[in-house]
This record gives C-alpha cells, sequence and structure tokens, in this order.
C-alpha cells in the first residue's frame, strides 16, 4: 500500500509538472478562466460517461456528502487552477515555483494546528531538502536570483492558490467512502459549475479568449492527465499515507515542469536540474525513513 501511494503521488506530480508547462503554453491560445472551464467541463464529461451506474449505486451516499464533495471541487479544483492560470500572466515562473512550494509546509502547519500531527526532526530537514531543491529548479542554478525577486499581483493570487490547496487537501479526511469515479466525478462537476462564473466576469472584461487549435490540445491534456488522473492518485496517496506525508511530493512538481520543458519546449537539461531532482527525492525519502512512528491519519478510512 505505501509503495502504491509513492507511484500514485509520483504520477500526479508528473501530471502537475505537465499542467505547469500547459499554463505557459495556454498564454496567446486560450484565456485562464476559459481554460479553467472548460478543462473541468471536459473532465465531468469524461468521468460521468464511465460512471453513471456508479453514480446511482453512490447517490445516497453523495446526496448526504454533496455540499462536501462540491467544496472538494470549487476549492482544490476551480479556485486553484483558477488562481494559478491567472497568476502566470502577472508574475514570474520561479515565483510561482516557489509559492507552491508552501504547499507542504502549510498542510504541516494546519495539520498541527488543528489535529496536533506529530513532525520528526527528519521530516523537517526532509522538507528543507526539498524546498532547496524546488528553489534551485526555479532560480535556475543561481539561488542568488531569488534575492532579486519582487512581488506582484500575480504572487498575492499564488497565495490564495496555495492556501485552496492546502485546505483542500486536509478536508480529505473527512471524504465520504465512495467510489473513485464517484469522488472524482462529482466535484469535478462542482468545479465546472463553479468556474462559470468566473468565465463571465472574464467576459464581462472583455478577457475571454477560445482557444484555437493549441488551446484545445492544452485543455484535453489538463482534463485528463492534470484534473482526473492527477487527482484520483493524489486522492488514494493522501488515503494511504497521509497528508504531511503525500503533500511533500507537491514539491516534485516544479522539477517534473522543468524537466518536461527541457523535453517539450526544447529548454536546455543543466547540471542543477539534476541537483535539484536528487534535493528533492532525497529530501522525500528522509522524510519518510525518519517520520514519526504514529502518524495522524488524513482520511476518515485511512489505511
Amino acid at each position: 500500500m505505501q509503495f502504491a501511494a509513492y507511484i500514485c503521488l509520483v504520477v500526479a506530480a508528473m501530471c502537475w509538472g505537465g499542467n505547469t508547462v500547459a499554463g505557459k503554453l495556454a498564454l496567446g491560445h486560450v484565456s485562464p478562466m476559459m481554460l479553467t472551464s472548460l478543462r473541468w467541463f471536459v473532465a465531468t464529461a469524461i468521468i460521468a460517461a464511465i460512471s453513471v451506474p456508479q453514480l446511482r449505486r453512490d447517490w445516497p451516499v453523495v446526496r448526504k456528502n454533496l455540499p462536501l464533495l462540491f467544496f472538494y471541487g470549487i476549492v482544490g479544483y476551480t479556485l486553484f487552477n483558477a488562481m494559478l492560470y491567472s497568476a502566470v500572466k502577472y508574475t514570474t515562473a520561479i515565483n510561482v515555483a516557489i509559492e507552491q512550494a508552501g504547499i507542504p509546509m502549510l498542510i504541516f502547519l494546519l495539520n498541527f494546528l488543528f489535529f496536533r500531527t506529530g513532525v520528526s526532526l527528519a521530516q523537517i530537514l526532509g522538507f528543507a531538502m526539498t524546498l532547496l531543491g524546488v528553489a534551485l529548479t526555479a532560480a535556475h542554478g543561481s539561488l542568488s536570483t531569488l534575492l532579486e525577486l519582487g512581488l506582484n499581483t500575480g504572487d498575492g493570487l499564488m497565495l490564495v492558490a496555495v492556501a485552496a490547496y492546502s485546505v483542500y487537501t486536509i478536508f480529505l479526511r473527512w471524504k465520504p467512502p465512495l467510489d473513485w469515479r464517484t469522488l472524482m466525478a462529482v466535484p469535478a462537476l462542482g468545479a465546472m459549475l463553479s468556474a462559470l462564473p468566473l468565465l463571465a466576469w472574464e467576459a464581462s472584461k472583455g478577457a475571454a479568449q477560445a482557444p484555437d487549435g493549441t488551446g484545445w490540445l492544452i485543455t484535453i491534456y489538463t482534463a485528463i492527465f492534470a484534473s482526473l488522473m492527477a487527482q484520483v492518485f493524489y486522492i488514494k496517496g493522501v488515503e494511504w499515507i497521509g497528508a504531511n506525508r503525500a503533500a511533500l511530493f507537491i514539491n516534485l512538481v516544479p522539477v517534473f515542469g522543468t524537466l518536461f520543458s527541457v523535453a517539450l519546449l526544447g529548454e536546455t537539461l543543466q547540471t542543477f536540474h539534476i541537483v535539484a531532482l536528487v534535493l528533492t527525492l532525497g529530501g522525500i525519502a528522509i522524510a519518510e525513513k525518519g517520520r514519526p512512528n504514529r502518524a495522524a491519519p488524513a482520511t476518515s478510512d485511512a489505511s
């Protein structure tokens, strides 16, 4: 179960790393709120098409937990992605990567404040190593670059995104016992519905842009991989090993994003990329090896 959790979380990080590249590629091809809305419309259509019989069986449980399931979609899916896609219009990729690395730290803090979840010294050391790996990746090998960073509107939007996904992860401890298809379909519907007012607001500002050919390819990728696959794998990872441990894998996202940029955008693979990957993976390994003997489960049915 633990090994399966590692695989799920690494794959989720890979999908989200691709989402980072997709967000960069989307500029000029589809507007942020249009992408967010279409992403969840496509994702909802796909998951619904394969889930109708299961949704009928799960409906009694869904009906009792509908507000919570919609909360997952509104906060964890729509709000996070809408803020991230908007942030890249105003701030640098370096800032976005560093700020996104604040998700594990905030999850650690919230779990300690509200549930007194223990954190070991090894986990703190591991977190520091993964954060250093993220910083090295974002700064392109020159950590002195970080001292020159400025903050703007985009950074504020990313802080909202970080808070949204951290709260979403914490709330997964209360997820109802549902089949994975139902657990994906209902929040996806909530995400799609909550994205429509954002799209209307964008259109009222004259900023809405329908996707061109490239925009549709980006939309389909984000719907299948960054939405359905990544979210299901992340939920299972949190269920199996807990929110604190699973959150550290989020710091693989900018590393994978950089590697995908090398592979897909023709950027050059440099030594600091390899060092950053080693630091991030090493930090996760140290945190896992030295985790507290008794960790509070992230969900009520965690094993």
